[in-house]
């Protein structure tokens, strides 16, 4: 049975891969209309109740809900999204929408972040309703579109205007299963919490002149270049909790290195000794964090710009608010500040879900089926997922799945939204026997 679900999920990754349902932020974008038909077709005559939700034209969710016998046992949401990020394919060695099998591996963009998960999520429902065998609390299917650009057009508005359809105690999503080797043994990280999102457009204004007479000139280009320069060389104070400590004790680092990564005054340097794509990471976990991605102003090469926009994503760690950002913001463009005008594009504070609970023990449970050795370890995701909508409705939400030995975890971080993302048939195979494993047990 493992084999044929595998196989299936195989078939349906590379479908949904082909079906390029890429967003790049505008609301036209993203066509996730395509593989929510797609799932839909996948699901049809098993008898399950379907709904589809357009809250904007071509952005379309998918909702499927089996019904549990006992309604006062808790349900389970599977969400996946459908949506990719934007590509640059001169980067990728094969066809970054090709959906190709090559050494064992599926090619494409989405592979890793989170089609493979939606995939497989959606094999498992398709079997476990197909078999007719009911569980106490209902089971959710919820492919979910808009994910990459914040879930405006998808598990922001749903959750909020259809939630009896989503209605759910606990939630499985992206991304976990993350395994870190050392010589004490394997480590596995499960997401339980997120960083806050709080991106932010600044606007730098200038006075227009003749491109030809720049001596002197109130170019709001160039200061733009400084507001960027400050952003960047901006470092915030660290934020160590119980998931840095558990995070650290997961890498099983040397005592000496361990130390210092535990140690605020001397966190940095260390972050600095670990290897390039792990410390990434790891710098993230700790700091909120300032990335100035987008710029846009100018009119002509020969006018002088008097006005420059600058959008930074923001990513704050758990207790701060819009004050504290701001104070972020205050303190990293000094006296540039009051020359800069701030609008909040998106705020979506960190969430977190505890781990004192059915779905932590059974999805632990579970993962040590297939890792019986390994520490499953409570972790924060540095990006957004849609588990904090359903974490501030109250549902706990975790980010799950499974790797396999063959995934090297540096590589696996710098498949997410960059060049040549892949995944091996052999996680899919046990994030499968992850589901099955995860449904069989949570009721017991």
């Amino acid at each position: 049975m493992i084999d044929r679900l595998t196989n299936e999920t195989v078939e349906l990754l590379q479908a949904l891969i082909r079906n390029q349902c890429v967003n790049d932020g505008t609301p036209e974008s993203g066509n996730e209309d395509r593989s929510a038909r797609l799932l839909r077709d996948e699901l049809e005559g098993t008898g399950v109740d379907l709904q589809t939700y357009e809250p904007t034209p071509g952005r379309t969710s998918l909702i499927a809900r089996w019904p549990g016998t006992d309604p006062t046992a808790p349900s389970l949401c599977l969400m996946g999204h459908t949506d990719v990020v934007p590509v640059s394919p001169d980067g990728w060695t094969n066809d970054p929408f090709g959906g190709e099998l090559i050494d064992g591996e599926i090619w494409g963009r989405g592979a890793v972040d989170m089609l493979n998960l939606t995939s497989s999520m959606a094999v498992v429902f398709r079997h476990l309703v197909a078999s007719g065998r009911r569980f106490p609390g209902d089971i959710v299917y919820f492919a979910v579109a808009d994910e990459e650009a914040g879930g405006t057009h998808g598990a922001e508005v749903l959750v909020r205007d259809e939630w009896d359809a989503l209605d759910c105690e606990f939630v499985l999503t992206e991304f976990g299963g993350i395994p870190f080797y050392s010589p004490a043994g394997m480590s596995l990280l499960v997401t339980t919490a997120e960083k806050g999102i709080s991106w932010r457009r600044l606007t730098v204004k200038g006075t227009p002149g003749h491109g030809s007479m720049p001596y002197g000139t109130d170019n709001a280009l160039v200061k733009a270049a400084e507001v960027v320069r400050r952003l960047s060389a901006y470092r915030p104070s660290p934020q160590l909790d119980e998931l840095w400590a558990a995070r650290v004790k997961a890498m099983g680092l040397d005592d000496s290195l361990a130390r210092k990564l535990l140690d605020p005054g001397a966190l940095d340097d260390a972050i600095a000794q670990l290897p390039p794509e792990i410390a990434g990471n790891a710098h993230a976990c700790s700091h909120t964090t300032f990335s100035p991605n987008v710029i846009g102003g100018g009119v002509k090469t020969n006018v002088i710009p008097d006005s420059v926009t600058i959008e930074v994503d923001v990513r704050t760690l758990p207790g701060e608010d819009l004050d504290e950002v701001d104070a972020h913001v205050r303190a990293a463009l000094g006296d540039l500040y009051h020359a800069v005008e701030t609008e909040i594009i998106k705020h979506d504070p960190s969430t977190s879900s505890p781990t004192d609970n059915k779905l932590w023990e059974t999805l632990s449970a579970s993962i040590a089926k297939a890792y019986p050795d390994a520490l499953v370890v409570p972790s924060m995701v540095t990006g957004g997922t849609d588990a904090r909508f359903f974490r501030n409705r109250g549902s706990i939400a975790y980010g799950a799945g499974l790797l396999s030995k063959r995934v090297d975890t540096g590589e696996f971080f710098r498949r997410f939204h960059g060049h040549d993302e892949r995944i091996d048939i052999e996680s899919l195979r046990l994030t499968v026997q992850l589901w099955l494993d995860v449904v069989d047990n949570l009721w017991e």
